[in-house]
């Protein structure tokens, strides 16, 4: 289990701070991650009541959805998006490296810019036909799963990197038998599409595969919700796997053009406010609040850059053109 980072700063007083002429913008836009609709949906409101109780000024939040990666390359084009809630550090990074967020953005908010974090499990059809309990699991002959393709997807990133941090550690850092388990688990992959949402929707719709590989939150409000109920799908969420952090950052560039850089702080400064939080906790993520109760299991989560280095070796050894990922998706 994650050990919980104190938050290092006041956030009352960081929230509270800003006079009400500040923010000379009355509107901002959050690029987010595929399968956060309807989180932002709920906080958005959360904090736009928030704002206006506190500078008496109304604003509106607008959202964009798509994989991570996918949201980056659209800012780079031209998406006028204040903020980015993503599910990867690397997409904040190529932003970074651009110059639309700044290079330290990692330091201007606590447990660095995670106001939450996850993991990946498994949403596994009823009965669990297959007794599917662990990765090891994942790589058998009669198993085939979903997930997206990590090209273009940060939620599937994690999940080759929990597949690899669980086979490193089984294989005591054999990079041969380590690939070739994650080369199994490639070849059973059914359906490859670009982000979360289209993964749940072959999953649970098209009923293509036995298990359904994205992060923890999402598998249990895939379980649990009204849209899939009946269906009696379960949650198996493997005794270690890897820390899935859910960094947040400014776009500086487009926040200085429209006036909107202390609205933006404060929108990311709220989501590590204990009602934030708690709400973060409704959907399912963990959260660092710990007056915030939590009905998530135990798991040993496993840091990818404990293990594989910084996130700009990991994405330059295993993502980048050329890479392992793409190696073993040639085999």
């Amino acid at each position: 289990m994650l050990k919980k980072v104190a938050l290092h700063f006041a956030l009352a007083g960081v929230i509270g701070s800003l006079p009400a002429h500040a923010a000379e913008a009355d509107r901002l836009l959050n690029a987010s991650y595929d399968i956060a609709r309807e989180l932002f949906a709920e906080y958005n409101p959360l904090f736009e009541k928030h704002w206006q109780q506190e500078h008496g000024q109304k604003i509106t939040v607008e959202q964009s959805h798509a994989g991570t990666s996918r949201q980056a390359q659209a800012i780079m084009q031209g998406l006028k998006a204040d903020v980015v809630t993503f599910n990867q550090v690397t997409d904040i990074d190529v932003l970074a490296n651009r110059g639309f967020v700044n290079k330290n953005w990692q330091e201007q908010f606590p447990n660095n810019a995670s106001p939450y974090y996850s993991t990946i499990a498994f949403l596994v059809r009823k009965g669990n036909p297959k007794n599917i309990q662990s990765w090891e699991d994942l790589v058998r002959e009669d198993v085939k799963v979903v997930f997206p393709n990590p090209k273009t997807s940060g939620n599937a990133r994690y999940s080759y990197l929990g597949a690899w941090l669980y086979a490193n550690e089984q294989f005591q850092g054999d990079d041969t038998k380590t690939k070739d388990f994650v080369q199994k688990l490639l070849a059973n992959v059914e359906s490859f599409p670009t982000g979360g949402r289209g993964a749940t929707v072959a999953f649970a719709t098209n009923n293509q595969g036995d298990a359904l590989l994205t992060f923890e939150s999402e598998v249990i409000n895939i379980a649990n919700g009204d849209e899939f109920k009946d269906q009696g799908f379960e949650i198996v969420v493997p005794p270690v796997s890897v820390l899935a952090e859910f960094p947040v950052a400014v776009v500086e560039k487009v926040t200085e053009k429209q006036k909107s850089t202390e609205l933006a702080k404060a929108y990311l400064n709220y989501l590590y406010a204990t009602p934030a939080q708690e709400l973060l906790s409704r959907y399912n993520y963990r959260v660092h609040d710990e007056k915030v109760s939590s009905q998530l299991p135990e798991v040993r989560l496993i840091s990818p850059t404990d293990v594989l280095g910084d996130w700009d070796t990991i994405q330059k050894t295993h993502f980048a053109a050329g890479g392992i990922l793409d190696q073993l998706l040639a085999k």
